[in-house]
Formats: structure tokens, C-alpha cells, sequence
């Protein structure tokens, strides 16, 4: 961001210029993403915009860190609420799952933008930041559980790269899978990866 608004009016400005940048990132792709169509969207003038916004690479990198940032908290949520002697408790794994094919579903429309259409460089630092909580939460979890891995950040890795690429892949492609059996897939991975010796 070029400078941070002051005023309620222009923080209210902001919000809308960041609302918008989301929708348009949806709606029209990442090659007809441009400043004028966000302005157009959010309603205020091109040089309003550029006051906060320098260019178009701003604009996403705002998207991708609320949307990053609005996934991870949902996924930690789910995490902090279990207590560590419940890592074998399907329901408490279920849960987890649930909780990050519910924050991929929210937009599935920006999940396949980031996914499919925004070059991997534009991406992967909120990516990697996203995973790096998650794993940091999982490995304090196992941990904590008293399970008997050598490696509990290993086996969190494994965990999180594995549930991630699914759940990704499943939102994006449907395929003729219910989420009931995937949620049940998922409780079966993770606990045989978790409860391994």
C-alpha cells in the first residue's frame, strides 16, 4: 500500500478498492485484472485508487493476504479447539478437515484464480505462510499427544501437504466423490499418518 488512510472516508474508500480487487480478480481473471476495472468496481476514480494503490501487483498482493490470512485463521480455529490428547479422535481430525474444505469452498472462484491462473511467484509466499502456521500449530499438536514420532514436524509436513493438495484439488475438480467420504479419507490418512511409531 502507497500510504495508509487516515480519515474514516478514505479507510471506507480502501475497504471498497480492496473489495472490489477481490471481485474483479474473480470475475474477469489475472490477465484482465487492471486498476480501471477495480476502480470502475469499487466506484472511485483511478487517481483515488493510485493514491493507495500503486499498480496492479498491489492490488492482488492485498487479495491474497486477506484471503491467505482469512484460511489460516479458520484452520487454526479448528486446531487451537482441540486438545492435544484428542489427535486420534476421529471426530477432533474430521473437524479439522471440515474446517479447511469450508474456508476452500468460501471462494472457490479466488482458490482457482491463485491456483490456476496467478504465476506461482505471485502466490507462493502467502501459500508458504499459510502452510508454515498450520504445521507450526500440527507439530505442537503431535507433540503434545505424546506420540511416539521421531519427527513431529516431519510427520506434520507430511500431514499438511497431503490434506492441502487433496482439498484443493477436490474443491477445484469435483470430482465424484462426496465430501462425507472425503472428510472420511481424510480422518483415515491423518490418523494413520499421526498414530505411526
Amino acid at each position: 500500500m502507497r500510504r495508509v488512510p487516515q480519515q474514516a472516508r478514505s479507510r471506507e474508500m480502501v475497504r471498497r478498492i480492496e473489495e472490489a480487487a477481490r471481485v474483479v480478480l474473480v470475475r474477469d481473471g489475472y490477465e484482465s485484472f487492471t486498476t480501471n476495472r477495480v476502480a470502475d468496481e469499487a466506484e472511485v476514480s483511478p487517481g483515488s485508487l493510485y493514491q493507495y494503490f500503486p499498480d496492479k501487483s498491489a492490488l492482488v498482493t492485498v487479495v491474497m493476504d486477506r484471503w491467505t490470512a482469512e484460511i489460516s485463521d479458520q484452520v487454526a480455529a479448528s486446531l487451537a479447539g482441540a486438545g492435544p490428547m484428542e489427535v486420534q479422535d476421529p471426530a477432533t481430525v474430521r473437524a479439522i478437515a471440515d474446517a479447511l474444505l469450508a474456508a476452500l469452498e468460501a471462494d472457490a472462484g479466488l482458490l482457482r484464480i491463485v491456483w490456476e491462473e496467478l504465476p506461482a511467484a505471485r502466490h507462493r509466499a502467502a501459500q508458504h505462510a499459510l502452510e508454515r502456521r498450520v504445521r507450526e500449530l500440527l507439530t505442537v499438536y503431535l507433540s503434545a499427544a505424546g506420540l511416539r514420532s521421531a519427527d513431529p514436524a516431519a510427520r506434520a509436513w507430511v500431514i499438511v501437504m497431503a490434506v492441502e493438495n487433496i482439498a484443493v484439488r477436490w474443491v477445484l475438480d469435483r470430482p465424484a466423490i462426496s465430501r462425507e467420504a472425503l472428510l472420511d479419507e481424510f480422518t483415515a490418512l491423518a490418523r494413520g499418518l499421526a498414530s505411526r511409531g
